[in-house]
């Protein structure tokens, strides 16, 4: 078993930013990839972010440019760094790490942005 969470949630006006973390825990030993989902109210999770093992990345083209995934293999620890945060970037933010044959999902971080 895996255990994820998530820390660095809050309150920001659009142009702040924020930087969340995920810690694993457990079991976390040959953890594959790690990403950031998050949901909206009333819509589905979507992909925000995620990062291989050797630290290649991937991004929503939404968040490209403003957003930085990074990961701490030592401390099993990722990051979300978020900039220039906008209204619609509002929601739950989810950690989630596959460690094969299961993917591990944290229960959330709320995200708000204020206009």
């Amino acid at each position: 078993q895996v255990q994820l969470v998530e820390s660095g949630g809050g309150l920001v006006q659009a142009g702040g930013s924020l930087r969340l973390s995920c810690t694993a825990s457990g079991s976390s030993f040959s953890i594959n990839d790690m990403g950031w989902f998050r949901q909206a109210p009333g819509k589905e999770r979507e992909l925000v972010a995620d990062i291989t093992s050797g630290s290649s990345t991937n991004y929503a083209d939404s968040v490209k440019g403003r957003f930085t995934i990074s990961r701490d293999n030592a401390k099993n620890t990722m990051y979300l760094q978020m900039n220039s945060l906008k209204p619609e970037d509002t929601g739950v933010y989810y950690c989630s790490a596959r460690r094969p044959p299961r993917t591990y999902w944290g229960k959330g971080t709320l995200v708000t942005v204020s206009s």
